[in-house]
């Protein structure tokens, strides 16, 4: 299992954590996905989806949703 980080600019609302958490969570590889104050944390399994493409899915839908990710 591997994982990505992804610093978020500011808190997600609780309405946006869940549709982050359905939307990513359910994706072909995803074994979980934690949001914390200003982190996304999703560990995935490497053979079902490539780190690049989870990185670009989850900072397109978070994004998306309104926030920005911190260098």
């Amino acid at each position: 299992m591997e994982k990505i980080t992804l610093n978020v600019e500011k808190m997600f609302c609780e309405e946006c954590s869940l549709a982050l958490r359905r939307f990513i969570g359910h994706m072909d590889g995803v074994e979980s996905i934690d949001v914390e104050e200003g982190k996304v944390a999703v560990a995935f399994d490497g053979a079902k989806i490539t780190e690049e493409e989870l990185f670009r899915i989850t900072k397109d839908s978070i994004e998306k949703l309104g926030y920005k990710i911190e260098k």
